[in-house]
């Protein structure tokens, strides 16, 4: 994430032994390492359940990035965050992001319950989360995204493939 902040690809790709795209430069993706890089440094603990990048097919294609915002709440919550990049979108990318992330969450102990949030008019990925049981609790303001509507589901539920 350093080597991202840094805006070197090359170093980043060695780090992560994958070959990156310019999509994890971009003034969005910049943010996310910058922000994910102070959670980190105020709790080690929390490396584990951020940002890791989204690979495909046996050559390791690399199309995007998903995680959680952190390890689970006092309640058992996590929330769930992915991205495509967009020269990878509509080809069943984040729906199969979003699976492998509904498996992790499944296989931890501590997790009972995934939650995520997304703009009212973010189409694509309120159209990702139909099917997997989440089901809408309600609103939230973000600073970042503004007005996002805030979906949870049973952690134990485990998507079919």
């Amino acid at each position: 994430m350093s080597a991202l902040l840094d805006g070197d690809l090359a170093v980043a790709g060695r780090t992560a032994g994958v070959v990156l795209t310019e999509y994890f430069l971009t003034d969005r993706a910049r943010w996310l390492w910058r922000f994910r890089l102070g959670q980190m440094a105020a709790d080690p603990r929390r490396a584990r359940w951020m940002a890791r990048q989204a690979v495909v097919g046996d050559d390791g294609l690399v199309v995007g990035h998903a995680g959680f915002h952190g390890p689970p709440d006092e309640a058992g919550m996590v929330e769930i965050g992915y991205a495509v990049d967009p020269r990878f979108r509509r080809q069943g990318y984040a729906r199969s992001t979003l699976t492998e992330l509904l498996r992790r969450a499944a296989a931890e102990p501590g997790v009972t319950t995934v939650r995520a949030t997304i703009s009212p008019g973010n189409v694509a990925s309120l159209a990702t989360i139909s099917g997997f049981g989440f089901v809408e609790v309600g609103e939230q303001w973000d600073e970042e995204d503004g007005r996002e509507l805030v979906f949870e589901v049973a952690a134990r539920r485990v998507p079919a493939a």
